[in-house]
């Protein structure tokens, strides 16, 4: 499991335990099922009337990235593309095809594969940044379905307090005295709900999506910088500098692209700004 999200989720239990337990004399005062239904059935419906099926669907099932420890290749990225790039720069292309075969990234494939097919340069940078455009475009949408479940969690929260306080008033001349409490617990505990489930929940889940996001990001516009330098026929060395330059800039760039932060509709501008960043490393290099 991921280690950040294993100390959140105890850190969540351990304060509405806290919370709980020293603030009422039972922790089943905080249970109220009609409550909980109305939230969690009100999101639920909303998200389906605002996205296709497929989509939430699909987004349903990212849930488990968020628990799951993520690998990062990048390393064994730049030592495979350094490698076919040694075999490229001295014409062995038959080596480099057969290396191929056993790439890993589907997008480095891709990549080598035009260049090795003698394509330009300017046709494969547009086809990557195509595909880097079009994994950003989808990841995000993906996570701002988790933001737009966060907002709408604490809205049906206060439609479950109104439909408590409702009922709560149609028997307030009732000698019952316990009937007026379930209904007051009914109008307050949804509210609670709603805003437990939005920032405890919905909101970290779309935080983590888009932190993955922009490090496969990262990842890809390194793999593009490196595919670049091949087709131009740079020295291996001086490719593997420049990708080991990206590496050394990588958490750098991710805290610069903080999730709501303004980035150009170009995939190509990350490159750009990378590039900037690692041109000294590599004079001194």
């Amino acid at each position: 499991m991921n280690p950040s999200t294993l100390i959140g989720i105890v850190a969540s239990v351990m304060l509405l335990a806290s919370v709980l337990l020293l603030s009422a004399e039972s922790a089943a005062s905080f249970v109220n099922l009609p409550g909980l239904a109305i939230v969690l059935t009100g999101t639920l419906a909303a998200t389906f009337i605002s996205y296709p099926l497929k989509e939430v669907v699909r987004v349903v099932r990212l849930v488990g990235i968020v628990f799951r420890r993520e690998n990062c290749y990048a390393h064994d990225d730049i030592q495979e593309l350094v490698s076919m790039a040694r075999l490229w720069f001295k014409g062995n292309v038959r080596a480099v095809e057969a290396a191929l075969t056993q790439a890993r990234n589907p997008f480095l494939r891709t990549g080598i594969q035009l260049v090795i097919d003698n394509t330009r340069e300017e046709e494969i940078l547009d086809l990557l940044r195509w595909r880097i455009a079009r994994m950003k475009a989808r990841e995000r949408a993906e996570a701002q379905i988790f933001r737009t479940m966060a907002l709408y969690a604490p809205a049906f929260g206060m439609i479950g307090t109104l439909v408590g306080l409702v009922n709560m008033l149609e028997v307030m001349d009732s000698a019952e005295v316990g009937i007026i409490g379930e209904r007051m617990a009914v109008a307050l505990l949804t509210t609670f709900y709603g805003i437990v489930l939005a920032n405890l929940v919905f909101k970290p889940i779309a935080v983590k999506l888009e932190r993955r996001t922009e490090e496969r990001l990262i990842a890809m516009n390194m793999v593009l910088e490196g595919v670049s330098l091949m087709s131009r026929r740079r020295l291996p060395s001086f490719i593997e500098e420049t990708l080991k330059s990206f590496m050394a800039n990588h958490h750098d760039e991710i805290r610069e692209a903080l999730p709501g932060d303004e980035v150009p509709d170009k995939a190509g501008g990350w490159r750009f700004r990378l590039r900037r960043r690692v041109t000294p490393g590599v004079a001194d290099a």
